[in-house]
């Protein structure tokens, strides 16, 4: 076998950097990209924030507020309802535990060694969000042997793994679902027939408590039905997720949505606008293109001990220029998408009734644009709309066509809305399965498969027919 050269030529589509850097800038939404033009801010030294608007602002407010004040007594500036003894006593900001330090916290009050701590300590840093421990033994005992330097077994790891199981959220530290709700039931009084009832559905029949096999269970411990019931309802107080049991008041874990885009709807117009709430303008800073100025000469010959930094200087305002132009390049393509959106979605956004969504896909409004549908997909993922009627993620008003037998053309959510009332009208004790669904809608004349059934029940979060069953 030879080694050999040969030359090959081919055509191929490559992006620029400034290519690159607008597709990125164009899938950022607002509060993020906020974040991003600060840190480019930060990285290049030319780019300066543009705070012309927020002075003109700030010296228009200053001014009305001196006169304001110039105009009220000075009493009325103070009140006089202290005393002398009186101390300004300084705010404390303090900030809560976490889950981890919560039962670190607890495992200080365990009666363990040094050594036996660590490790404790170090099992508890493996417990996820949810308050389980879904790494197998073995692998934590190699971690700990590599990161602490001891040697601990798998019985040993187990025996630790016990003290943490008597810590508070009930059912931390768990492998699985069935292991997590009996830590939970074996730390409660079992003093009635339903709790007794229900520690056995759990340590004895979990597959097919969990496969609501109800009247195979009914059967195999011989109970009416209201006595199993009673069990069930104490399984239900039980929580899957012990981690989300322990919230700290200091922590504000609700996410906050920054809408991309404002529509508001008056006297039958339509006025939209680009949220760029906090977003800072940038600009060049003049010093630098005046010292490059200064380096070269009126012939452009630049003198050699100067030459590095000139190229520097423009590497850095060309960044900047292809910086600035991606971001205007990135706020007239979301304007050009939303506005045929809205142009598209009119009926919609007049009073935010779903059943006057239209079908759309990405492809209707690329060609309404004249983009790309790539494009189209970045402007929609994770972009927000505030309406008069609520904030709606643009990605939720695409849809997909559905004929019915008449030949009318409405939107598959539509379907859902169906499927939704149906399901929710159900018999909880025979819900109604997706080959029935099927021939309900194939009644009401949408034609449609058993399979797209099942596709839609997914996207509205609703389980199967089985898992839906109750008591």
């Amino acid at each position: 076998m030879t080694i050999s050269q040969r030359q090959i030529q081919k055509l191929q589509q490559t992006l620029s950097p400034q290519q690159i850097q607008m597709i990125k800038l164009l899938e950022l939404p607002t509060l993020q990209l906020e974040q991003r033009i600060k840190q480019e801010i930060e990285d290049n030294i030319v780019l300066e924030e543009d705070e012309r608007k927020d002075e003109d602002m700030q010296e228009q407010i200053s001014v009305e507020e001196y006169l304001r004040e110039d105009d009220s007594p000075g009493y009325k500036s103070r009140i006089n309802n202290f005393s002398k003894d009186d101390k300004q006593r300084p705010v404390t900001l303090t900030e809560g535990l976490s889950l981890q330090e919560y039962l670190m916290e607890q495992l200080r009050y365990r009666n363990l060694k040094d050594e036996e701590r660590k490790v404790a300590e170090f099992l508890i840093g493996s417990i996820d969000e949810d308050g389980y421990l879904r790494r197998d033994m073995e692998s934590i005992s190699d971690d700990i042997a590599f990161s602490l330097g001891l040697e601990y077994s798998v019985e040993e790891l187990e025996r630790l793994l016990s003290f943490i199981h008597q810590l508070e959220p009930a059912g931390i530290g768990a492998r699985n679902l069935q292991e997590c709700l009996l830590l939970q039931m074996n730390q409660r009084r079992i003093d009635t027939p339903a709790k007794k009832v229900a520690l056995k559905i759990l340590s004895s029949y979990f597959d097919e408590f969990v496969k609501k096999h109800y009247e195979k269970l009914m059967q195999r411990l011989n109970l009416s039905e209201d006595e199993f019931r009673d069990a069930i309802d104490e399984i239900k107080h039980l929580s899957p997720k012990p981690g989300n049991l322990y919230s700290d008041s200091s922590f504000d874990t609700s996410p906050y949505i920054i809408p991309d885009f404002t529509i508001d709807y008056h006297d039958g117009q339509f006025d939209m606008s680009l949220n760029s709430y906090n977003i800072p303008d940038v600009k060049i800073n003049r010093r630098y293109v005046d010292m490059i100025r200064d380096m070269v000469s009126s012939d452009g010959f630049v003198s050699e001990k100067d030459k590095e930094a000139v190229q520097f200087v423009k590497s850095k305002i060309d960044s900047a220029k292809w910086f600035i132009s991606a971001i205007k390049q990135r706020h007239d393509t979301l304007m050009r998408t939303m506005q045929e959106i809205l142009n598209f979605q009119k009926e919609y956004f007049k009073d935010g009734d779903k059943s006057k969504l239209r079908p759309m896909i990405l492809k209707d409004i690329a060609d309404r644009a004249g983009l790309d549908v790539s494009t189209i997909s970045r402007v929609v993922n994770s972009k927000y709309a505030q309406t008069h009627f609520g904030i709606i993620l643009l990605k939720s008003l695409f849809s997909e066509a559905m004929q019915t037998e008449s030949g009318e053309i409405v939107s598959s959510y539509e379907i859902k809305n169906i499927l939704q009332k149906c399901i929710d009208e159900e018999d909880k004790r025979h819900p109604l399965t997706d080959e029935t669904l099927m021939n309900i809608l194939n009644g009401k004349g949408y034609c449609i498969a058993r399979r797209t059934v099942a596709k839609y029940r997914e996207m509205l979060d609703i389980p199967v027919a089985r898992l839906r069953k109750q008591i």
